[in-house]
């Protein structure tokens, strides 16, 4: 079923690109007007127009609610390791006043200054229960190219799709992430409680017998105290718990399409040279990502976060979680969201501890939102001030949000409170956006606004 949804949500971003392409070359032919700007700077008008609305920087009472909403927002998309965008595009568009293109792009900045935080507070951290580092490299190495690559895309499509397109596609699946995501916290509640139950009758049983089970073969003690046992943790520094040869690569990846995107942004738009340098972003993301999944499917690597001695990947499964990572990019782009609303569920059904899904989803993301945000700074799509500001407040509540739920999870012992503040946060995000969508839509209706696609090549 999971494959049948990520193959069918493949090939509707495919078939959004090349109407895109269809309406682009179309809006070229017909030709262009020149863009204007109104005397108060707040809006710029496209030449199909398209208004960006920017409010002027003002310290009052919506800074003050946009502020507290954008905190809890970041510490709530910290600990779940989704960055928390679905809270704050309604918050820049309902109380700051954006439209919602320019939400989005801020929403992005905010996003980065939640993933930097919170990758820098987890790089420190161990995993729950081996004696690895919490963030899983060889995982975000499987995933972090495709991820990037598909951001790209995703930035482009949300230049060409309208409000509604973007809405819709949105809505359905925010929701869908969020009810998965809620059925597999409701299932790795039950086999903490499970996990206590036992580890509570263990704690009580009596001296005697419990001396006399650990010698009876096959007995129920047997591989049964191993497991209740603390594992030992080996104290190391944050240089020793940072595996360099895969974070050079991952950093890599990063720079060569940076450095592309860059390079894209100073030749003719739609010539023959932008697409080629558009699509030199394809060899180099997919190279990598494949290259990792041979080593996977190959046994040469593994995914030692799972705790299994799992020696080799079956192929389907890697070209499937490949094609999801794409996706996840291409949604984030287009959606305004950092990626890791997706990659964190993939991250629980492929059975990754809660914990170390949420730190490497969101050190991806790292990658990802600030790759996005360097595309919408070339595309003029943000005022910088606002992103600087709300970037900082993002930046200081993931410090606090990691903290404060690190405690909470150590001492009731349940990390699937992870998992349900995941689907929370994507939940209540699909309603706010939704809403959005639709009061958006309706306005369009009445002002009879283009609800068609917009040209890519402006």
């Amino acid at each position: 079923m999971a494959g049948k949804i990520g193959t069918l949500g493949v090939g509707f971003l495919v078939l959004l690109a090349l109407s895109s392409a269809a309406v682009s070359a179309r809006e070229e032919m017909l030709g262009s007007q020149p863009s204007s700007q109104n005397i108060t700077g707040k809006e710029v008008q496209s030449h199909l127009g398209y208004k960006h609305v920017w409010p002027d920087i003002r310290f009052g009472g919506k800074i003050a609610v946009g502020t507290m909403i954008a905190f809890v927002g970041a510490a709530f998309g910290s600990v779940g390791g989704v960055g928390g965008g679905g809270s704050f595009i309604p918050m820049l568009t309902l109380i700051i006043g954006f439209d919602q293109k320019s939400s989005i792009a801020v929403s992005k900045c905010m996003i980065t200054g939640t993933a930097t935080a919170t990758v820098m507070y987890n790089l420190r951290r161990r995993h729950p229960t081996l004696d690895l580092p919490i963030i899983d490299y060889d995982l975000a190495l499987l995933f972090q190219p495709v991820l990037v690559l598909g951001i790209s895309i995703g930035v482009s499509l949300n230049v060409v799709l309208s409000d509604w397109m973007i809405t819709i596609l949105l809505f359905i699946v925010l929701l869908g992430v969020s009810t998965k995501s809620f059925f597999k916290g409701v299932e790795t509640w039950k086999r903490e409680t499970i996990t206590k139950k036992a580890g509570f009758k263990l704690f009580f049983v009596p001296q005697v017998d419990y001396v006399e089970d650990k010698y009876i073969p096959g007995g129920p003690s047997n591989g049964t105290l191993t497991e209740t046992k603390e594992p030992e943790r080996t104290a190391v520094s944050v240089l020793d718990n940072v595996r360099w040869k895969e974070l050079g690569v991952i950093v890599a990846v990063w720079i060569i399409i940076l450095a592309l995107q860059i390079v894209k942004n100073y030749v003719t738009k739609c010539s023959l040279t932008y697409w080629l340098v558009e699509l030199s972003q394809i060899p180099v993301a997919v190279g990598v990502t494949s290259y990792q999944a041979v080593k996977l499917y190959k046994g040469r690597r593994v995914i030692a976060s799972k705790g299994e001695e799992t020696t080799k990947w079956p192929l389907y499964k890697l070209v499937f979680y490949c094609a999801c990572g794409t996706a996840a990019g291409m949604l984030g782009g287009l959606l305004g969201l950092g990626g890791a609303f997706m990659l964190g569920p993939m991250f629980l059904e492929m059975g990754i501890p809660p914990q170390v899904s949420s730190a490497t989803a969101t050190f991806a993301m790292t990658f990802s939102s600030s790759m996005s945000v360097v595309e919408y700074y070339l595309l003029n799509r943000f005022p910088v001030p606002y992103a600087l500001y709300f970037a900082a407040v993002t930046t200081v509540s993931a410090i606090a949000g990691q903290h404060v739920a690190g405690k909470v999870i150590k001492k009731l012992g349940r990390a699937s409170l992870i998992i349900f503040i995941l689907a929370f946060t994507v939940f209540v995000s699909s309603l706010m956006l939704g809403g959005i969508g639709i009061k958006n839509m309706i306005k369009n209706i009445e002002h009879k606004d283009s609800l068609g696609f917009q040209n890519i090549c402006t």
